[in-house]
């Protein structure tokens, strides 16, 4: 069963039907919006450690730059990138055309792109609502919901309509991260408006409703936008690029319903230590804890998917950003977990272990998952023989992950060293350190944090070249890469 709809052989015909064109649309999306996101964050990143670059200009300063960076990684990059996959994976896997036809999957497209473009305008002037994730102004928050009830229709209309009876798990996850996030969308973001036509409204919940609120939706969406959504790519790539079944289906049953159960209830974790009751605390970090068991029964799924054709990682560097994304889920929801204990949080929180946390999970496996998906799509969208060049492929593999280690093991070093600094008191009681001395210390590795931002980004220039000399049907001139069988070891002596 597990290669049912993985491995369906498409006619002529079926092929001809399913509606690539929006597919090739959001895929070009999100190599553009991934460069946007990256540079940005290199900026910003550049400005930690050396102030004077936020040039005292109220559209380039930090505060400013900070949401536009994260929304750029995660709605624009991840979520391009999440619209072009479930398009193309549920078209297969159903062998069926996108329900609605051309107009819908048009809409969705530019629809979604404008919601980009609002929600960043908004962050460079300022018009946001203030709150924990600088969401945008609620003229904004409308109109993503008609367009994301639009990409329900579209997802779930497909389903209903499918040729093949069997539904794919990916679609059991791509599906869960629409209704999911729809959800979190309305609730965390309801609002009223000072006037029709005015920017500014005021949220309906405050104080610690307001919290509970804000880190329901953060941590949920976490756990379903970048969590649920990246697995359905999981399940259906790595698979496909390793030409292997799924290693166990029915691990990936119990993998999806564990994980849905358990995600939602693990948002309070994010607020130890505050006026949050402390039941609440203690139920958050009891559901993140649970998570170890479907996180690594899906990345343990996902790895054991290589089984008899591991020797195709020496030669495949598309199939290495896929397996080395599993590994990056594997290890960030070890960390999450970790993090969420109290005794390890009140270390933790506030500081810059958080952030190499949350771009160990971004960068390794969020990123990685869409390289190796983006790999795979494009000559297959663009019909072509092959990508133009597997060199390249490798070159960006290194580079990124190089610049992945320099960014996260200054991170880990920083937050823990700031955090131990914020808790060292002197022979008398009082702080040893004063707060620009942690600061001051954390330099260097804000440096290192920059110079590693910097790698990643060209990492994504480089796919970006080749994807480009891709389209155009180029295939570079290069040597065979050594294929594993032929590799003959020298006999022992």
């Amino acid at each position: 069963m597990a290669s049912i709809a993985v491995s369906r052989v498409e006619t002529t015909a079926q092929a001809q039907a399913y509606n690539e064109d929006v597919v090739r649309w959001f895929t070009i999306a999100t190599v553009f919006w991934g460069i946007v996101g990256f540079l940005v964050g290199v900026v910003i990143a550049f400005q930690l450690a050396y102030p004077v670059l936020n040039l005292d200009l109220e559209w380039t300063t930090f505060g400013r730059l900070r949401p536009v960076h994260t929304s750029a990684v995660i709605f624009a990059f991840g979520g391009n990138a999440l619209l072009a996959t479930s398009l193309y994976v549920v078209q297969r896997t159903c062998r069926a055309p996108l329900f609605g036809g051309p107009l819908l999957a048009t809409f969705l497209f530019w629809g979604y792109q404008f919601f980009i473009v609002m929600a960043a305008l908004g962050y460079v002037t300022g018009i946001t609502q203030g709150r924990e994730y600088a969401e945008p102004e609620w003229y904004v928050d409308l109109w993503l919901t008609i367009v994301w009830v639009v990409y329900l229709v579209v997802f779930f209309g497909t389903i209903l309509t499918r040729k093949e009876p069997h539904i794919y798990v990916a679609n059991w996850f791509f599906l869960a991260f629409i209704v999911t996030v729809a959800m979190l969308h309305i609730v965390n973001n309801l609002a009223v408006p000072v006037s029709l036509l005015g920017a500014k409204s005021y949220s309906l919940f405050a104080g610690v409703q307001d919290a509970l609120t804000q880190w329901w939706y953060g941590h949920n969406a976490v756990g379903f936008f970048l969590t649920a959504g990246f697995l359905g790519i999981m399940y259906y790539f790595v698979p496909k690029q390793a030409e292997r079944p799924v290693y166990s289906y029915r691990l990936s049953i119990i993998h999806f319903w564990a994980l849905i159960f358990l995600y939602i209830w693990a948002g309070p974790h994010h607020l130890h230590f505050t006026a949050l009751p402390d039941w609440a605390q203690v139920l958050g970090m009891t559901f993140s804890v649970m998570l170890w068991m479907p996180s690594w029964g899906g990345m343990i799924n996902g790895l054991m998917t290589l089984s008899g054709a591991w020797d195709k990682l020496r030669t495949d560097p598309v199939l290495r950003f896929l397996v080395v994304s599993v590994a990056f889920y594997g290890m960030s929801t070890f960390e999450g977990p970790l993090m969420s204990i109290r005794q390890v949080n009140a270390l933790s929180h506030y500081t810059d272990w958080t952030v190499g946390h949350a771009h160990a999970g971004a960068l390794g496996w969020v990123a990685f998952v869409v390289f190796g998906a983006l790999y795979y799509l494009v000559p297959r969208l663009w019909k072509v023989r092959r990508l133009y060049s597997l060199r390249l492929v490798e070159w960006h593999f290194w580079i990124a992950t190089l610049g992945i280690v320099l960014y996260i093991t200054a991170m880990w070093v920083s937050g823990i060293m700031q955090g131990l600094m914020w808790r060292s008191y002197d022979s008398l009681g009082f702080l040893q350190f004063s707060f620009i001395e942690t600061v001051e210390a954390m330099h260097p590795f804000y440096v290192i944090r920059a110079f590693g931002g910097v790698l990643f980004l060209t990492g994504a220039l480089i796919m970006a070249y080749n994807l480009y000399r891709t389209t155009k049907g180029d295939i570079r001139a290069e040597e065979p890469m050594p294929v594993g069988a032929t590799a003959r070891l020298a006999p022992a002596e």
